[in-house]
Parts: structure tokens; sequence; C-alpha cells
């Protein structure tokens, strides 16, 4: 018997083999690709993934290495994820490389081709004495265009990854792994939202935009039940479409048999809130929210804490909300750990909630990835926004004939008619200034307002403006100088002031980090220039539940350049509209992102069509390095807030942990390298440990705007 796992559990050895392994990875891989109708190729995947463990040297290893011989304690760690893949390519020419790609990458992650190419050469081990035949006939390649190609690997890997990590973890862990999964059905769920909508139309009073939210709603019902595809449901801001989209979605997950519902949203403020809304909906044990700051701790039951940490890990569950980074990188992923997921995204409805915050420069790998997604691997997608991006059709860049991007080609919109809904709802007026105004003039402007809300592009404009305000009732500051649990709850605090009457004056300078989803209701709201879908959200905030008549959205310019990049070319591409437009008008939006993308110079600003559409060379580690939707290039700083500095302290006591780097994750500020520079020559930053920094000093971090990286006695220390 050759041996695949060992465990010592109460003074006895217990072995599985290798033969016994292979077949249930097998079997569990077959079931994960029949999704995609490549059951056999799932089989021959699990088969042949851990052949090379039949070998004398990795017998001797793992003999050793567990302590079940020692007289092998000492033999060398031994490769053998590459004899499989060398011997599915004899087997199975016919689908080289894709087999070997798989089952030479299931440990270490798919690599580029020329990695790839110098491994397959090898030998076979003269000692590998068990017989394999070619016992499968497999399934003829599926229709596939350049762009799938990349994608069908991934997905044939994440079927081979997870049903290995899984069997692993059943013979190893047999506790944990009864933990896993949650086999909530779309049906079962639905009960539970339609208790909650009647539970909310009982408690809502009867008024113009919640029969509209209603209407909505009643579209997206009769929607549900046209064939896969692609959708969009083009709302404005305060008319409903998160829980609207959630029924379209369960509805035809139901009619369409789909498994899931994911939901992805650019911003973590907007997705606690969201996930927060469908946990009470749901109940949290149906309910992942997963991404970088996810605190599964929070949780107070135990059982259900343990099922979310799981299923983070393959996307087991019935309702996940996550980001478009998580989602996307993991799409162009190529580590084990990354796409272990990936399968359980076939057959389910992908929700893309504020999809004009995709970032424009990689519309070519989003959108080809998409395609796929609908087209070979059953996922019916549904764009939700109230700024809807124009992605439908042949979509022209640049300045070149050739400069053209194939979009989606069809396009369902729900909403009838999406300009007349935009009228109906329409509870704001836009001002565009026509004079430039200085932080002075805008700061008084604002404390002409009671109550009123300014968003502005940087975190050093908003400070500035904050700065100036006067002290004659509850002003707020919101920008990324402050760490993501400081911003949660000043959001959380907002809300919360809003509400109350005996707080007359409220007034916020925030980034851009609330313009998008954040429930707030603000009569008076300002916006510095920018694009026309960023003006549109920032009036989302304005009179949102239309307690008044009409309200008032003001765009300023400052008499400073705007960033280069994305919000310099939206700026120009509005200013290039027709001053009399109708702004809430989605033809209007329409020109606009035409307009902006003229300014674009490529949508593939990774390259990934160079290193990921080609017929057998693929480049998978080199695309994964470059695919990153947030260019990170600030350094990460731990700031004394609450209790992190006891954080700190126990970081260095027991050193790095998944778990603790998570929760230190919450009390981190990202800066710039000139400031970092600054912050490190005044002795105010301290390495804990390697690439791990901690701000000195509590005076550092204001409570109202953040981390400082500029005071008085900074300059003092320079100084000296």
């Amino acid at each position: 018997m050759k041996i695949s796992h060992l465990k010592f559990v109460e003074d006895k050895w217990y072995i599985q083999s290798n033969e016994e392994h292979c077949k249930n990875v097998s079997n569990l891989a077959s079931e994960f690709a029949a999704e995609f109708n490549c059951r056999t190729i799932g089989k021959v995947m699990g088969l042949f993934h851990d052949l090379g463990k039949n070998t004398i040297a990795f017998q001797n290893y793992i003999s050793g290495n567990s302590g079940y011989d020692k007289r092998y304690i000492t033999a060398p760690r031994e490769p053998h994820a590459y004899v499989g893949a060398i011997a599915v390519k004899t087997l199975y020419p016919e689908l080289f490389p894709v087999l070997s790609y798989c089952i030479m990458g299931h440990h270490g992650g798919l690599r580029d081709y020329d990695k790839f190419e110098n491994t397959i050469k090898e030998i076979l081990p003269k000692d590998l004495d068990v017989k394999y035949t070619k016992t499968e006939v497999l399934e003829p390649p599926l229709n596939l265009q350049g762009f799938d190609i990349h994608l069908w690997i991934r997905m044939l890997f994440s079927c081979l990854v997870d049903a290995d990590f899984l069997d692993t973890e059943s013979f190893m862990d047999n506790e944990q792994s009864n933990c896993r999964g949650n086999e909530t059905s779309p049906m079962e769920l639905l009960p539970m939202l339609e208790v909650y909508l009647k539970n909310l139309k009982q408690a809502s009073s009867s008024s113009l935009v919640n029969d509209l939210r209603e209407q909505v709603q009643l579209e997206c019902l009769k929607a549900s039940s046209l064939m896969p595809g692609f959708f969009s449901l083009t709302v404005p801001t305060g008319g409903g479409k998160t829980l609207s989209s959630l029924l379209w979605a369960i509805h035809h997950a139901i009619h369409y048999h789909k498994k899931r519902i994911i939901i992805a949203i650019p911003y973590t403020s907007i997705i606690v809130q969201t996930a927060s809304i469908l946990r009470s909906i749901f109940g949290p044990e149906n309910v992942l929210e997963h991404h970088s700051n996810a605190d599964y701790d929070i949780c107070q039951d135990p059982n259900i804490r343990r099922k979310m940490k799981l299923a983070s890990e393959n996307w087991d569950f019935p309702i996940i909300v996550t980001t478009n980074v998580q989602l996307f990188e993991s799409l162009f992923a190529n580590k084990p750990s990354k796409c272990r997921k990936l399968h359980n995204i076939c057959n389910s409805v992908l929700i893309l909630d504020e999809v004009q915050s995709l970032p424009i420069e990689y519309f070519r790998p989003i959108l080809d990835s998409l395609r796929s997604l609908q087209q070979i691997f059953g996922v019916s997608v549904l764009f939700t926004t109230a700024s809807q991006p124009a992605i439908q059709g042949e979509i022209r860049y640049g300045k070149k004939v050739r400069d053209c991007l194939a979009g989606i080609d069809t396009i369902h919109e729900i909403i009838p008619r999406p300009d007349q809904l935009s009228r109906q709802l329409r509870r704001t007026n836009i001002h565009i200034d026509d004079e430039i105004s200085d932080y002075d003039s805008i700061a008084q402007r604002i404390a002409n307002y009671p109550r009123v809300l300014c968003i502005v592009n940087t975190r050093h404009d908003a400070k500035e403006i904050y700065t100036r305000l006067p002290n004659d009732g509850l002003t707020y500051h919101l920008s990324r100088m402050m760490c993501p649990v400081h911003v949660q709850k000043t959001i959380e605090e907002i809300k919360y002031k809003l509400k109350s009457e005996n707080e007359p004056i409220i007034r916020v300078v925030a980034t851009q980090l609330i313009e998008a989803g954040v429930d707030i209701d603000f009569p008076v709201v300002f916006r510095q220039e920018a694009g026309l879908d960023s003006i549109i959200q920032a009036a989302g905030r304005c009179n949102r539940e239309g307690k008044l008549t009409i309200g008032d959205t003001y765009v300023f310019k400052l008499n400073r350049p705007l960033p280069s990049g994305t919000i310099s070319m939206s700026a120009s591409a509005m200013n290039r509209l027709d001053k009399q437009s109708d702004w809430f008008d989605p033809e209007t939006m329409k020109a606009y992102f035409i307009q902006l993308y003229n300014r674009i110079n490529s949508f593939d600003k990774a390259n990934i069509e160079r290193l990921l559409y080609r017929p057998i060379d693929f480049c998978f580690e080199t695309a994964a390095k470059e695919f990153h939707l947030i260019q990170d290039t600030g350094i990460n700083v731990i700031v004394c807030y609450e209790n992190s500095l006891e954080l700190v302290e126990r970081l260095k006591i027991e050193g790095p942990s998944y778990h603790l780097m998570k929760l230190l994750g919450k009390y981190t500020v990202s800066v710039r390298e000139c400031d970092f520079k600054t912050l490190k020559s005044g002795g105010l930053v301290e390495e804990i440990i390697s690439d791990v920094f901690v701000l000195l000093g509590a005076e550092q971090y204001d409570l109202k705007v953040g981390l400082i990286t500029e005071n008085h006695w900074l300059d003092e220390l320079l100084i000296k």
C-alpha cells in the first residue's frame, strides 16, 4: 500500500492510501466539473494528480517526515505533482497542456509556460511501480474562444484543488470537515425575503418613493423568468435596488436551478452595510461576507463562526458578499488558495453592484471574463447602478481606428423606461459652478447650511476644507487617513445623529468613500468636480428619502489641479457635455461614458490579452502578478486607535497569525512613500516584524481626521 496521508491519534497511526485518496479526489473533482460539462476531465485529473506519491522517494519522505518510520527521518522533500502531469500528457495528448497544467500546479500554482515546459520534459521516475492506463474517453472540448481558455483551465484547476483540500481535510480532521458546507437552497431563502419585504412595507408610510420602490420590485419579479444572460437594473439612488436585485436574483435562481447568489461590491463600507441587511433577512448562517477586513470572530455563535471561516476558502455558502477586487483578482489568480473558490461561481447568479466603479483600464479582461462566466459556466449576471456605463455592443476608445473593444452583446434592462423612473425619483437639482473657488470660500458656503455633505477627490482636500469649518455644531471628516474601523464607526455615528432632531447642525466633509451605496440623507450636497457618474452618486445622498420637495447638489471647482489619471479624465469628459443636459437622463450618462472612453489609451492595462489569450503558452503566474484592480503604492502603518497598541504587543510576543493580522488590518492606514519617509525620519514609525510598521505616539493619530503626517512636534524634530 502506498501512503498518501498519515496521522497519529491516541497512540495509533492511521493511513490513507494513495489509491483511496486519488479515487476520492477523482469523485469530488468530477462532481464539481460536471457543472460545466467536464465530468470525466475532473475524474481523470483526480485519478492522476498524486501519481508521483507512488515513488519510493516520496514514500520515504512522508514516512520519515511524519515520524511514522524514523529510518527515513532525513529523507529530503520530494516533489510529486509533475509525475501525473507527464503521465496525462502521454495518455491524453488531445487535452495537452490543459490536464498537465492543472495537475502540475495543484500545490505550487499555475505556472508560466516556460517553467511548465521545462518541467514537463523531465523523465518519469524509474521506480514508479504503479501501472496506469487510459481508462476514460474525455468530453470533447467546449466551444471556447481565445479569451475563454485560460478561465476554463482555472475552473478545472479549482475543481481539482478544492477536491484535494476537502478529501485531505476529511481524513486529517474529520470534525472540521463535517463543519463545512451549507445546502440552503434559493427556494428556502425566498420565504425569508418575502417576510422581510412584507414587514418593511407594513412599517413604511405611503409615499411616492415607496410606491416606486414597489414598482421596481414588480419589474424585477417579471424579469426573473427571462432566459439566463446579462441583465441591468438602472435605478436612481434611493430606488431600492439592493432589495429589488436580490428579489430578482433569488427568483431567477429558483427558476433556472442556480446554486447561489454572489454579490460583488466596490467598497468595503458598502459591503459591511449590505451584509448587515442580508444577515438580518437570512440569518448569519446563510450569508458569507468575504473581503480583506472581514472579521468572523464578531459572530457570537461558534458553529456559524467556524462555518464562515471555512466557507471563505471555497465559497460553499448560499449567499456571498464580496469585493470586486476579491472576485476579479481570483479570476486571474494562479495560486491554489485563491483559485479554490472559482468552481463554486459556476451556475450561480452574480450581482455586480455599482458597476460604474469597475476600472475602465481593465475593461477588456473584465468583460471577457464575464462573457466566459455567462456563456461557458452558466452564470447569470446583473449590473446594478444609478449610473449605468456604456458596455453593450462595440466600445470605441482612444484615437486610432483599431481602438475598439467588443462589449456585452445583449444586456436586458429590467426597468422598461429607466429615463421615466429617473424623472419620477428625482429628488435634487444639480447646479454646476462656473467660477473657481478656494478652500476658504467653499468652507464658507458649506457653513451656510446646518445639514450638509461635501465630497472631494483627495484626502488632502478633505482635511483642508474640514479644518476651515466653524465649530458651531457637529462636524465630521471621512477619508482613508482614518483606519477602517474608525471610518465605519464615524459613518454609523453620522447615520445615528442624522435621525435625531436634537442635532440641528451636522456637516460632513468626505472623500469618495461615502459616495456610492452608503445610506445617508442630507438636504444639501457639495461635490468637487468629477465625472458624471461620481456626481450622480453624490447627488444620491441628497434628499435621499424625498422628505423635501427638492434638494440641491452643488458642483464646484477648486483652484488646484485635479489628480492625474481617471479623476482628471472623468472631469474632462464631463466638461465636454452640453451644459443644458439633463444630468440624470440615462442617455446623458451614455454620452458621458463615450466621451470618457475616448480619453483612454487602453482597456487592458495588465496586458492580459498578450499573457493569456493564447493557444498553449499561457503566462498564468505573470498575469496574476500584473492584474491588480487597486494599485497599492502606499505603505500600511498601524495607527493608535482603540486597542490597536494592545494588538501590537500581542504581535511582538506571539508573532504573526492569520487572525491577529486580520484584526490589525482594521487599524492600518496606507500612506504615500514620501509621507512614510517623513514619519520614519522623525522617529515616529517602528518596524515590528518584517514590513509591518506601527505609528508611535498617540498625537500622530487625530480622532477627527485620522493619521497626521505633519504637526508642530514633528517639525521640531526635523529641525534639530
